[in-house]
């Protein structure tokens, strides 16, 4: 928006994004991945990198970190910036946060993850969309759930 003083539809109508853009990502689950994201993050917990532990586990191998299949929300949530042109203009696309995320499966090192980022909700006075994302691996299984929230922030003049 460049004029406060226009009207709630006309707002709609410029904004950014509306209810049904989608963007969607894949990626497989590599083991580089994983030891990766343990590095950075200092998770070296065993469910991630002790393959003969987790042998005797319910899930029988290792498991993906859940905040790195979070991670992969951001790529979306990026992609669906650009793709809007949520840059162009005189402010800039930030995130407030993830909502009500949840694991609903294991998710193993050479599954490929499936995410779909869409547009649910637009809130043109504050300048926020939320956004449902869902992932599912290669057998269509839902893994997990979660709520996005964009804000654009008006630039400095």
């Amino acid at each position: 928006m460049r004029r406060a003083n226009r009207g709630t539809a006309a707002m709609k109508e410029d904004f950014y994004v509306k209810p049904g853009d989608s963007v969607t990502f894949a990626k497989t689950v590599g083991e580089t991945d994983i030891y990766l994201f343990a590095g950075i993050t200092g998770d070296f917990a065993v469910n991630h990198v002790n393959e003969q532990y987790m042998a005797r586990s319910k899930y029988g191998r290792r498991i993906a970190h859940g905040a790195l299949v979070l991670g992969f929300a951001s790529t979306c949530s990026s992609m669906m910036i650009e793709k809007c042109h949520g840059t162009a203009g005189d402010e800039t696309a930030v995130s407030l946060g993830y909502d009500k995320v949840r694991f609903l499966g294991a998710v193993y090192i050479g599954d490929t993850l499936t995410l779909t980022y869409t547009i649910v909700e637009v809130d043109p006075s504050k300048r926020r969309s939320r956004s449902d994302i869902k992932v599912v691996n290669q057998k269509g299984e839902l893994v997990a759930v979660a709520q996005h929230i964009l804000a654009w922030v008006k630039d400095q003049a």
